[in-house]
């Protein structure tokens, strides 16, 4: 288990658990619950690089500490 952290740019973080062969599309389900947004509608980002739904988070490196930007489409 991990805990991942995701900036909305307004000054709020959230903390997210989850498990590294997690996919970022379950990823953003489980963000989503937490938020009260769609998970359809949530983009994450890092630097350029925009977090396809079907790769699972160990394939991104996402680690323990890891931090994504919320961007929403």
């Amino acid at each position: 288990m991990i805990e991942v952290s995701v900036n909305d740019r307004l000054g709020k973080k959230i903390k997210v658990k989850c498990l590294p062969s997690d996919t970022i599309g379950d990823f953003k389900k489980i963000l989503s619950l937490q938020i009260g947004t769609n998970h359809e509608k949530i983009v994450l980002k890092k630097g350029n690089q925009i977090f396809k739904n079907h790769i699972t988070l160990d394939d991104y490196e996402v680690h323990d500490g890891f931090n994504f930007e919320l961007y929403y489409s």
